[in-house]
């Protein structure tokens, strides 16, 4: 979710696996199938296409124009790539759209009763995805077809994150924030963490499921408010509490786990590595500013953008900077990693491409406004949405031909 999603939604709320089936054993199926990827780390070590050396190379494949543009117009929602289709969605147009991943052309749009600023998430076939309607959709992956939608108590700007059939998701819930846990086939509820009577003001953040743990950040009540943040992991079956770790700021962000450790950002400017089992702080890093940016993990390595306009690579067993790259106005969206290059948008306008091992700059394209939303990278091609009104898609030239 991003900044301009987030002023709105603080005003709306506080007064806010592989697609069509299983992977094949051992087979590395090159899909973006969620925000987080089903890695829940950012990063799809499937990608083999584009690198280092060839990244400089990257052109415009095509681009999709829902109509209109300016601020809040275009595409804070990631896309989510499966089978050849792109799944996005829209602010102002409150749909969700299906594009074909070789040309950009719509398949489907779905009309939902609010902005679509939540990824969608691909599995068996359907569509999950959130709407600041306050409903979780589920939608028939080949037709937009609606199989179910499930009403929660506040609008939907987390990203849903499917699986074992469940479908995990937050809520803004008008003070009362909660995570959902609901049936993947029927949108039944399963259980749900917070409510009534409940610390959580609201949940921005996307949840990260990883080991039978669902990890989620959330926006705490304060004493004059909802002015600080947390960070949960529940048990993915039950919903109990597992543990919690408080911070001095919103989280909105959502967690990467990797290797045990959930990695994950504060508006209280820190980015923090927690111990996955018991919450306990292993390190933090303290950025110049604060935005929702949400990590991504690979190789030992921690990428996070900042509102202090720079991306940062920092070392996931210490917090280390590793090094730091300057963009021309703050790093709201979150980053992606795909052999050996970070992916990932900025207020400037920009789509950049940089080394992850030194932070170099190899590739950038300038759209028509902010690119808040967060890049996916699958089959030799880099989608990602603007606030000018437009999905991308950048490839090589031969995928331009």
């Amino acid at each position: 979710m991003k900044r301009i999603s987030i002023l709105v939604f603080i005003l709306y709320a506080c007064f806010v696996s592989v697609a069509w089936g299983q992977q094949p054993a051992g087979k590395c199926v090159n899909n973006w199938t969620e925000f987080h990827r089903t890695n829940m780390k950012r990063w799809n070590p499937c990608e083999k296409e584009l690198n280092v050396h060839n990244v400089g190379e990257l052109g415009l494949k095509w681009s999709y124009n829902k109509g209109g543009s300016g601020e809040g117009w275009g595409f804070a929602s990631s896309p989510a790539v499966a089978n050849g289709v792109v799944y996005v969605g829209g602010n102002d147009t409150n749909n969700v759209y299906a594009l074909k991943a070789s040309t950009g052309g719509l398949l489907w749009s779905y009309t939902t009763g609010g902005w679509v600023v939540s990824s969608p998430a691909v599995a068996n076939g359907v569509v999950y995805v959130g709407s600041l309607d306050g409903n979780v959709y589920a939608l028939n992956a080949n037709t937009g077809t609606k199989l179910w939608s499930y009403t929660t108590g506040g609008a939907v700007a987390s990203s849903p994150a499917v699986a074992n059939g469940v479908v995990y998701v937050g809520s803004g819930d008008n003070d009362v924030g909660a995570i959902y846990a609901l049936k993947a086939s029927t949108g039944a509820l399963l259980w749900s963490y917070g409510g009534g009577g409940s610390p959580i003001c609201s949940v921005y953040s996307s949840p990260a499921v990883a080991n039978g743990v669902v990890y989620v950040g959330s926006v705490e009540r304060a004493q004059l408010g909802c002015f600080l943040g947390a960070v949960y992991a529940l048990n993915a079956s039950t919903g109990a509490k597992l543990w919690s770790y408080l911070t001095g700021g919103y989280v909105i962000s959502s967690p990467a786990v990797a290797n045990g450790v959930v990695y994950v950002r504060s508006y209280d400017y820190n980015v923090y590595a927690l111990d996955a089992k018991t919450g306990t702080q292993m390190w933090s890093y303290a950025t110049g500013s604060a935005v929702e940016s949400s990590p991504a993990v690979a190789n030992g390595v921690v990428y996070v953008g900042s509102g202090d306009n720079n991306v940062y690579g920092l070392k996931a067993s210490t917090g280390a900077k590793l090094w730091s790259y300057t963009t021309g106005n703050a790093v709201t969206s979150s980053p992606a990693v795909a052999n050996g290059v970070v992916y990932v948008g900025s207020d400037d306008n920009n789509v950049y491409a940089l080394n992850t091992e030194t932070g170099k700059k190899l590739w950038s394209y300038t759209t028509g406004g902010a690119v808040e939303s967060s890049p996916a990278v699958a089959n030799g091609v880099v989608y990602v949405g603007s606030d000018d009104g437009n999905v991308y898609a950048f490839g090589l030239k031969k995928d331009r031909e």
